[in-house]
């Protein structure tokens, strides 16, 4: 133990103990307003909806308390618990390269964290959104996305890991940056390959056949100036009830996805609104803007443990005595969110403003009421409160509360 052993328990009690305490505030919350639906609400959402999703909100993060803990409970085992040593000494007793072993090492250490993750994502899909009627999806097909996750992992995890391996080993004491470049058009290549080549090994995507509702889109992707590869349904209700739309991929691979949830809950006008506030963040370029901060965060984080990656106390201060450019990207892994967890208001607080701007311009080319209805809708249809604690939707929300996102659309459209 260190001065940053207990920097770090420090962090991690602090994290650990804001969310567990947000937690309960906003289960008590929602549970103090769970029998009256609010005044914004009452011609459009029944009092059983509205407890519904009260219920099923104080279900979740009685769920994610038990998560928490036990991602605690891991992470001290991987550190101060011996885990990431017992791992690498195993991989050491092979004989095999440096570069070799910390590849495997590596990656044995991502998917046996999967592994760990593995029973709880299990009890959420089939315990608790079976229990409120939101989940679709089969053991057998539980487990075959679990093993496609798996190996693309293992693929695409084995490149990555090698190339930053070899910087770090090769490219001297800036390594740190030219494996920021390297992840950054790693990234890049991702959203263009992810509409055509990854999604459909999970999805089934079909183009939009309904000659009607195609129109209206092409029309509104025309006032908008957004071309895209085509419009697609994807089969979201195999696995949930859930409904959602998206767009995704870059350049001459964007797409417009339509979860087919969404389409049989909403109507034409509904959809076209939907759809104006999301090519209000194309538009507004909040991606672009998400892209050039998540760039600035990876670039200072890269750097960091450039810096750290050549400190003792680093490696000791986490319980490890083996220092190693693969165990340094294990720690980094570890610790990271830990810290990130401070941002995360800040973060939240950024969405909640694309998204107030998203509205404004849907409103501008669209329906405002038309997208009041939509968001109505869907606030029905996934449960989602009505009546989140404030200080709780401030730290975590990336969309704003119902009430003031729905009264902002309003002052919008009068």
């Amino acid at each position: 133990m260190n001065e940053f052993s207990w920097i770090f328990l420090a962090a991690l009690f602090l994290m650990t103990a804001t969310e567990l305490w947000l937690s309960m505030r906003q289960g008590k919350h929602v549970q103090a307003h769970r029998d009256k639906v609010p005044k914004a609400f009452e011609d459009q959402i029944s009092l059983s909806a509205h407890q519904k999703a009260a219920d099923y909100t104080v279900a979740k993060g009685r769920f994610g308390r038990k998560e928490n803990i036990y991602g605690v409970i891991i992470l001290l085992a991987w550190t101060f618990g011996g885990g990431l040593a017992l791992l690498s000494n195993a991989w050491d007793g092979l004989g095999l390269s440096s570069m070799l072993t910390g590849v495997l090492f590596l990656l044995s250490f991502i998917v046996i964290g999967s592994l760990l993750d593995l029973p709880f994502s299990y009890y959420r899909t089939f315990v608790l959104e079976d229990k409120f009627g939101f989940n679709r999806n089969t053991p057998a097909l539980f487990f075959s996305d679990f093993i496609k996750q798996t190996l693309l992992t293992l693929i695409m995890g084995a490149l990555l890991i090698w190339v930053a391996l070899w910087m770090m080993q090769s490219t001297g004491e800036l390594w740190w940056l030219y494996l920021w470049a390297a992840w950054i058009g790693f990234a890049l290549f991702m959203m263009w390959a992810y509409p055509a080549f990854i999604a459909p090994l999970f999805n089934k995507f079909t183009p939009l056949d309904d000659a009607a509702l195609q129109q209206r889109v092409e029309n509104l992707l025309a006032r908008c100036g957004f071309k895209s590869q085509g419009i697609f349904v994807m089969d979201g209700s195999r696995r949930s009830g859930h409904g959602n739309a998206y767009f995704t991929g870059l350049g001459s691979n964007k797409r417009i996805v339509f979860f087919d949830t969404l389409l049989n809950t909403l109507n034409e006008d509904q959809i076209e609104a939907v759809l104006a506030h999301e090519l209000g963040h194309f538009r507004r370029k909040h991606v672009v803007k998400n892209m050039v901060v998540m760039a600035v965060i990876s670039l200072i984080g890269l750097a960091l443990l450039g810096w750290a990656s050549n400190q003792t106390w680093f490696y000791e201060g986490l319980g490890v005595s083996q220092q190693s450019n693969a165990m340094a990207l294990a720690l980094f892994m570890l610790v990271i969110p830990v810290f990130m967890f401070f941002l995360h208001p800040l973060m939240t607080s950024l969405s909640r403003k694309y998204e107030y701007e998203a509205d404004a311009y849907a409103a501008s080319v669209s329906s405002a009421d038309d997208l009041i209805a939509a968001l109505v809708a869907l606030y029905k249809e996934n449960a989602s409160t009505l009546t989140p604690d404030p200080l709780v939707s401030a730290v975590y929300d990336s969309h704003p509360p119902a009430a003031m996102r729905i009264a902002n659309l309003q002052t919008n459209s009068a």
